[in-house]
C-alpha cells in the first residue's frame, strides 16, 4: 500500500478542506513552520486506518474544531490492485466508505473490515512498527495498549520471517556428537565451561583484552582531539562574527541613537513634571476660591434655618411636659382598678376548681370506656397495615416494571427498524370485492404495507395460500430476537408470562401500598404516640370519687369568664398607661434632646460666620472667577507640551538592551581570547603523539585478535552446544529470527557507527544495548539524539521486512530527528535514501533549514480549490 493524497476537512484548525497531494514514491517530504498542521495530518492518518467511524473516544475528539462539527478524512491508496479512496467521518452522520475510481466497493463495517485487512488485519497495523508520531520517537513509550498492539505487530513480523527455521534433530545422532566433541573441547575449556588456563582460548582471551584495553585509551585521546579541533572551530567562527567591524560599528551606533533618544525623552518629561506642578497649584488656589464661597453662602443659609428651628423646638418642648403630667394621674388610676380585679378573679378560679374536682369524679367511668373502644380500633388498624405491607412486598417494584418498559420498547424499535428495512407488499382490493387476504394477524387492510421481514404464507380466500420469502437480505437482523430474549429473561425473573401480567401485578403492588398507607394513617391519627401509650393513659385514669359542696360547673365557669374579661380589662388599661406615660417620658426627653441639639446649632452656625470677618459675597465670587481662569490657562499649556511626548518606556526598554548587546558581546569576546589559546595548546600537544595512527595500527591487531578468539570461541560455543542441544532449540531458533533484521539493520548502523552491533530483548523483540567499540551500552543510557536515530534505523528495518513479507506499508516520521546533530542528520539522510527504493517514505517537519539537504518529493498542504 502505498499513499497518494490526503484530504482533511472540520479536523482542528481545518475547518474548511485542505489537501496533500501529488505523493510518490520513495522519500517525500512535507517541511512546514510550526501550527501549520503537520501534526494534525499524522492524527488524521491514525484515525482513519485505526478509530472506527462510530468512535467516540479521547483521540477523536481531539480531532474536531474548537466551533464543533464532524470531522473527515479522505486517503487515496494505491495497491498491486489498484487505486482506492478511503473516507471517514465521526460524530454526526458517521460513516466509512471505500470507492474505487467513484464507484462505492464497501461502506460502514465492510468498509472497516476492508480497511482492516488492507494493514495485514491486526489491530496493530504497521504504526505500531515504522510510524513515528512527534514526541513518541523512542521505542517503547505511549499507552499500555499501544505498547502492547506495538509488541504483537513485532512478533507477527517475527513469525513471518522466521517461518523458514528449521526444528533441531536429537536423539541417538545427539549423543554420538556429544561423545566425538569431549576431547576437543577439553582442550580449550574445563569442565565448568571455563577457559583452561594455558590452552588457545585463554591466551586469545588475555590478548584481546591487552589490545581493547590500549585501543580505548588510544581512541579516547583521539576523540578528545577531534573534540577540540571542533570546539576551536566553532570558537573561531563565533569570535569572527563579534569582532567584524561593520557588527561593531553597528552595535556601537545603536547604542549612541538609545542613549540620545533616551535623553530627550528625560529632558521632555522634567518640563512635563513643572507644567503639571503648575496645574495642580492653580487647580489647589481655584477650589479654595470656590470653597470660601460656598461656606459663606452656606453660612448663611445655615443660621436662618438654625434660629428657625430652634424656636420650633422650644415650643415642642413645653407641650411635652404638659403631656407628661397628664400620663402620670391616669396610671395611677388604672393600678388601683387592678387590685380590685385580682382579688375578684381569685374567688372565680377557686369556685370553678372545686367545681371540676366534682365533674371529674363523675366523667371518669365514661374515659375509661372511650379509651377502650380506641384501643381496639387501632390495634385492628395495625392489623391491616401488616397485611398490606406483606403483599406488597411480592409483587414487582417501580425499578422492576421501568425495566420491562425500556425493554419492550427497545423490542418494539427492533421490530421496527427490521421492518423497514425489509421487503413490503400492500394490498389493493378491487371494488366491491366480498373475499380478502389474511396474515398471522388477520386480514390486511385495503392499502396499508404489511413488512416481511422473514417467511411469510397468506391466506386468499377462495384462492389458497401465498408463501413470500424476502430473500437473503431479509430474516438476518438478530436485534429482534435478542431483544425478545432480554424481556423474557426480565419477565421470567419476575415470574409473569407477559408484560400485561407484570403491570397488574405491580398495578397490585401499589394498591397494597396504598391500603398499607391508609392503615397507617388511621393508625396514626388513633393512636400518634403508638398502642403501649393508650394502654398507659388507660391505667392512669384515677378511680371516682365523692365531691360534696360543689357549685354548679357552669354557673362557676360564667363567673370564672365574668372575673377574668374583668381583670384583663384592668391589665390592658394599666398597661395601656404605662405604655403611654412612657411614650410621654420619651417624646418629652427628645423635645428638650431636640432643643439642646439645635441651640448649639445655632450657636455654632454664628461662631462659623464670624470667621469670616468683612468678606462679602461679591468678593469671593470675583476671586473664584479668577482662579478659574488660571487653571484653565495651566490645563492648556500642559495639553499643547503633551502632544510631543515621546515613549518613555520605550526608549528605556530600547536602550537597555543596546546596553546588554555591548555588554554580552565585550564578555563573549573576554572569554573566546582565552578559550582558543587554551584549545590551541591542547591541540598541539595530542598532535605530536601520532594517536590516530598508533590508533589505526592497534585496531587492526585487535581485529586480527578478536577474529582469532572469534574462531576459536565459536569452536568451543559448537561443541559446547552439542551437549544441550535439545533444552536450547527454542532459543537457537528464536535468535534465528533476529537474523533478517540484524541483517537488515548492519548497513545502516554503519553509516554512523562502523562495526557497531545491537542486541535484542528476549521478550520485547526490541534492541537492548547498542555495541560500540568494543563496549556495550543499554538503550536507555545513550542520549536523547542517539536513541531516536537507532530508533529510526530499527524502524527502518522493520519497513523493509515487512516489505518483503508482503505487507508494504509506507513509513510516515513526525519530527523524528529533533535531537540529532548537523552532522549525523545527513548520515541519517543517507539512511533514508537507502530504504527508500520502492518503499514510500513520508517526513513531516518543521526544521525547514536542516531538512532541505533530505531531497525527495516536496509536498505542501493547501486549501482546496473550489
Amino acid at each position: 500500500m502505498k499513499i497518494r493524497a490526503i484530504t482533511l476537512n472540520n479536523v482542528r484548525r481545518f475547518t474548511d478542506p485542505a489537501q496533500v497531494t501529488g505523493i510518490g514514491d520513495g522519500i517525500n517530504v512535507l517541511s512546514e513552520p510550526n501550527e501549520h498542521g503537520k501534526s494534525t495530518l499524522f492524527d488524521a492518518i491514525q484515525a482513519l486506518f485505526f478509530k472506527p467511524f462510530g468512535s467516540r473516544d479521547k483521540e477523536v475528539s481531539a480531532l474536531r474544531p474548537h466551533a464543533g462539527g464532524a470531522p473527515e478524512v479522505t486517503i487515496e491508496v494505491e495497491t498491486e490492485a489498484g487505486r482506492f479512496a478511503l473516507h471517514k467521518r465521526w460524530f454526526q452522520k458517521p460513516l466509512a466508505t471505500v470507492h474505487r475510481e467513484g464507484k462505492l466497493i464497501a461502506q460502514a463495517d465492510e468498509a472497516e473490515a476492508w480497511i482492516a485487512q488492507l494493514l495485514g488485519g491486526d489491530a496493530g497495523g504497521p504504526s505500531g512498527l515504522i510510524w513515528v508520531r512527534q514526541g513518541m520517537t523512542a521505542l517503547t513509550g505511549g499507552s499500555t495498549k499501544e505498547e502492547k498492539l506495538a509488541l504483537e505487530a513485532r512478533r507477527d513480523l517475527m513469525t513471518s520471517v522466521g517461518a523458514e527455521v528449521e526444528a533441531m534433530t536429537g536423539g541417538r545422532r545427539m549423543d554420538k556428537a556429544l561423545a566425538q566433541c569431549r576431547e576437543e573441547l577439553a582442550q580449550y575449556a574445563t569442565s565448568t565451561g571455563r577457559p583452561r588456563t594455558g590452552g588457545p582460548w585463554k591466551e586469545a582471551q588475555d590478548q584481546v583484552e591487552a589490545l581493547t584495553a590500549t585501543r580505548d585509551q588510544l581512541a579516547a585521546t583521539a576523540r578528545a582531539l577531534q573534540d577540540a579541533l571542533a570546539e576551536r572551530q566553532r570558537a573561531r567562527r563565533a569570535l569572527a562574527e563579534l569582532e567584524a567591524p561593520e557588527v561593531v560599528a553597528e552595535r556601537r551606533e545603536k547604542l549612541e541613537a538609545a542613549r540620545a533618544a533616551h535623553a530627550a525623552a528625560t529632558r521632555h518629561a522634567e518640563e512635563m513634571e513643572a507644567l503639571s506642578r503648575a496645574v495642580e497649584l492653580a487647580r489647589l488656589n481655584a477650589e479654595s476660591a470656590t470653597s470660601r464661597l460656598d461656606s459663606y453662602r452656606a453660612g448663611e443659609a445655615e443660621q436662618k434655618a438654625a434660629r428657625r428651628a430652634e424656636a420650633a423646638a422650644r415650643e415642642a418642648a413645653e407641650a411635652a411636659r404638659a403631656a407628661l403630667s397628664d400620663r402620670r394621674a391616669t396610671l395611677e388610676a388604672a393600678e388601683a382598678a387592678a387590685a380590685e380585679a385580682r382579688t375578684a378573679l381569685k374567688a372565680a378560679e377557686d369556685d370553678h376548681r372545686h367545681a371540676l374536682r366534682a365533674r371529674a369524679a363523675r366523667d371518669g367511668a365514661d374515659r375509661r370506656q372511650a379509651l377502650e373502644a380506641r384501643i381496639k380500633e387501632a390495634e385492628d388498624a395495625r392489623r391491616r397495615m401488616e397485611s398490606a405491607a406483606a403483599a406488597a412486598k411480592s409483587d414487582p417494584d417501580a425499578a422492576a416494571l421501568q425495566r420491562l418498559e425500556r425493554l419492550s420498547a427497545e423490542l418494539s424499535a427492533s421490530r421496527a427498524a427490521r421492518d423497514a428495512a425489509a421487503p413490503q407488499v400492500t394490498v389493493r382490493y378491487a371494488p366491491n370485492q366480498s373475499g380478502a387476504i389474511h396474515g398471522d394477524d388477520g386480514p390486511l387492510a385495503d392499502g396499508t404495507p404489511l413488512p416481511l421481514p422473514r417467511r411469510t404464507i397468506l391466506r386468499i380466500d377462495g384462492i389458497g395460500e401465498l408463501e413470500v420469502e424476502p430473500g437473503a437480505g431479509g430474516g438476518k437482523d438478530g436485534s429482534v430476537d435478542a431483544a425478545a430474549t432480554r424481556l423474557q429473561t426480565a419477565l421470567d425473573e419476575i415470574g409473569a408470562a407477559d408484560l400485561a401480567q407484570a403491570r397488574a401485578a405491580g398495578a397490585a403492588r401499589v394498591e397494597a401500598a396504598a391500603r398499607q398507607g391508609e392503615a397507617k394513617a388511621v393508625l396514626a391519627s388513633l393512636a400518634p404516640d403508638g398502642i403501649d401509650a393508650l394502654h398507659q393513659a388507660l391505667a392512669a385514669i384515677p378511680a371516682p370519687e365523692e365531691v360534696s359542696g360543689a357549685p354548679d360547673l357552669a354557673q362557676a365557669e360564667d363567673a370564672l369568664q365574668t372575673a377574668q374579661a374583668a381583670h384583663e380589662r384592668c391589665r390592658i388599661a394599666r398597661e395601656t398607661a404605662a405604655e403611654a406615660l412612657a411614650d410621654a417620658k420619651a417624646e418629652a426627653a427628645g423635645k428638650e434632646a431636640q432643643l439642646a441639639s439645635l441651640s448649639d446649632r445655632l450657636q455654632r452656625a454664628e461662631a462659623q460666620q464670624a470667621k469670616l470677618g468683612d468678606a462679602t459675597e461679591e468678593n469671593l465670587a470675583a476671586q473664584t472667577v479668577t482662579t478659574a481662569a488660571a487653571l484653565e490657562a495651566a490645563r492648556l499649556a500642559h495639553a499643547e507640551k503633551a502632544k510631543d511626548a515621546p515613549d518613555a518606556a520605550s526608549l528605556q526598554a530600547a536602550l537597555t538592551r543596546a546596553e546588554s548587546v555591548e555588554t554580552q558581546a565585550r564578555e563573549e569576546i573576554a572569554r573566546l581570547h582565552p578559550l582558543l589559546a587554551r584549545l590551541s595548546e591542547r591541540i598541539t600537544r595530542a598532535s605530536g603523539d601520532a594517536v590516530e595512527e598508533r590508533l589505526a595500527e592497534t585496531e587492526d591487531q585487535l581485529q586480527a585478535a578478536e577474529a582469532a578468539l572469534a574462531r576459536i570461541a565459536h569452536e568451543v560455543a559448537v561443541l559446547s552446544r552439542l551437549q544441550e542441544a535439545l533444552q536450547d532449540a527454542r532459543n537457537e531458533a528464536r535468535e534465528r529470527y533476529f537474523t533478517p533484521i540484524v541483517k537488515e539493520l548492519k548497513p545502516l548502523l554503519q553509516l554512523l557507527w562502523p562495526d557497531a552491533e545491537l542486541t535484542w530483548g528476549e521478550e520485547s523483540l526490541l534492541p537492548h544495548a547498542l555495541i560500540r567499540e568494543g563496549r556495550e551500552e543499554p538503550i536507555e543510557v545513550l542520549s536523547g539524539g542517539t536513541q531516536e536515530q537507532v530508533a529510526l534505523l530499527v524502524r527502518l528495518a522493520f519497513a523493509r521486512m515487512l516489505a518483503r513479507a508482503g505487507r508494504i506499508a509506507p513509513v510516515i516520521l513526525d519530527d523524528a530527528l529533533v535531537f540529532t546533530d548537523d552532522d549525523r542528520i545527513e548520515r541519517m539522510f543517507d539512511a533514508l535514501h537507502r530504504q527508500a527504493g520502492d518503499m514510500q517514505i513520508i517526513v513531516l517537519t518543521c526544521r525547514q533549514r536542516a531538512f532541505r539537504a533530505l531531497g525527495g518529493q516536496a509536498l505542501r498542504l493547501q486549501a482546496v480549490v473550489p
